[in-house]
């Protein structure tokens, strides 16, 4: 007589309770939440909106094997987002689009290759350039005041400039479209309406540039071998913008707040030793812009790291417990070796595109900004910060500062002497955009 087929172990049964990654508890310490997490071995069970549970990885070595492992995971969530309300705050992050972050095998690297084939039109050289130029003018419209918010007033707009200009974005959709990226990764009740209208903002772009071409990323987008419809157009770009955007701005402000917090400053840039790259590289390590992600769904059920899983059931990366772990577990001492060790691009198939725009553009920032405003220093305590909630992101709601005030600044900045112009628009193979 064939034996009973034993029951797979259901997830559900776990004796832990799922630990809310959202809300100001979770913001204000994430570290925290990442201890009490690692009790539960190398995947915990964690509530990511009310009404959705996940399993979150944070074992470094557990996150390498999923984040490799295409056999057992698929990166498509139609099966788990079927039990999910429609209305969800998660699912303008986690839900299904027809783009290289939610899809496996050829589709992946049809809509991949679109992606880092636009990416490589960003010539490090005037990038770099037209960050600086844009920086300039930002600062330019508060550093004669002597205070500022490096998140509303510099961080958030910065990447906003870059992207808009290099897509084609036209200056009036340029508020609707921040309010829709920032709305959407809050994972709020008004989430699926803030993507919605980013959504709108692109659609919009991409009807406009299939009829009259312009010297952008759209237009290069819309013309790509790979042949995207529309929609499929829409929906990298409006990736490309999400992934780029918040995490940039995340890590130009955590950057600043790591050398503005710094004992070695002395609560001041002034004198401090502490370069951009050195703050970036220690941000990536320990507060990386997104936290948790690289979400995957076992493509049946299965045992990963002596955890049971249901198919098509949620398990997110948490890239910043999983690089803080202590001491690490890794069966390859390669695996660590060297700076660029850690997670916060991700690895396997689905690693970051766009790592050296990024660094250029955060990078950038903080050189600028540090070098005009240099006696630069926080306003309040770095305990009496707010973080912004929301189980995805790493980020500070707001940055005060203050430091000597430049009344001249803004006149000469961007070497035109008109306080408030636009900047220079970002170039695309070393063709101003149309």
């Amino acid at each position: 007589m064939t034996p009973a087929r034993t029951p797979f172990p259901d997830p559900a049964s776990s004796p832990y309770e799922p630990l809310a990654l959202y809300g100001p508890d979770f913001a204000a310490d994430p570290h925290g939440h990442y201890r009490r997490l690692r009790a539960q071995g190398p995947l915990g069970r964690v509530r990511i909106a009310p009404g959705v549970d996940a399993l979150l990885v944070t074992d470094y070595q557990a996150a390498v094997d999923l984040l490799r492992d295409t056999d057992t995971f698929s990166k498509d969530p139609r099966v788990w987002q079927a039990g999910i309300p429609a209305d969800s705050p998660v699912l303008p992050v986690l839900g299904h689009r027809p783009t290289a972050l939610f899809s496996d095998g050829e589709v992946h690297a049809r809509y991949r290759e679109s992606v880092t084939d636009i990416l490589a039109l960003l010539e490090p050289h005037l990038l770099r350039a037209d960050v600086g130029r844009a920086a300039r003018r930002l600062i330019g419209s508060f550093s004669a005041t002597g205070t500022g918010d490096l998140i509303a007033q510099y961080a958030t707009l910065l990447p906003l400039h870059v992207f808009t200009t290099c897509f084609g974005v036209a200056h009036e959709d340029r508020e609707r479209l921040l309010e829709g990226i920032a709305g959407m990764m809050d994972s709020a009740e008004n989430a699926a309406a803030a993507y919605a209208d980013f959504v709108a903002v692109v659609t919009d772009l991409v009807a406009e540039r299939r009829v009259r071409p312009g010297k952008d990323l759209t237009t290069y987008l819309l013309a790509h071998p790979a042949g995207l419809d529309d929609d499929e157009v829409v929906r990298q770009i409006t990736l490309i913008m999400s992934a780029g955007h918040n995490p940039t701005t995340n890590l130009i402000g955590n950057a600043l707040l790591r050398m503005l917090s710094d004992t070695g400053y002395g609560g001041s840039l002034h004198g401090g030793a502490m370069t951009a790259r050195e703050a970036i590289d220690e941000v990536l390590w320990r507060d990386p812009p997104l936290a948790n992600m690289g979400a995957h769904y076992p493509r049946h059920d299965t045992e990963f790291h002596g955890v049971p899983l249901r198919a098509g059931q949620l398990v997110l990366v948490s890239f910043a417990a999983a690089n803080t772990q202590s001491p690490p577990t890794v069966s390859d001492p390669a695996v660590r070796s060297g700076d660029g060790a850690h997670l916060a691009w991700s690895a396997g198939p689905h690693r970051c595109p766009a790592k050296q725009p990024a660094l250029l553009m955060a990078t950038t920032a903080i050189e600028q900004i540090t070098s005009q405003l240099c006696d630069l220093e926080l306003a309040v305590e770095p305990s009496e910060l707010l973080w912004r909630p929301g189980p995805f992101h790493r980020a500070p709601a707001h940055l005060p500062v203050r430091f000597t005030p430049l009344d001249t600044l803004a006149g000469t900045a961007t070497g035109t002497g008109r306080k408030g112009a636009d900047p220079v628009p970002a170039r695309v193979g070393g063709t101003p955009n149309g």
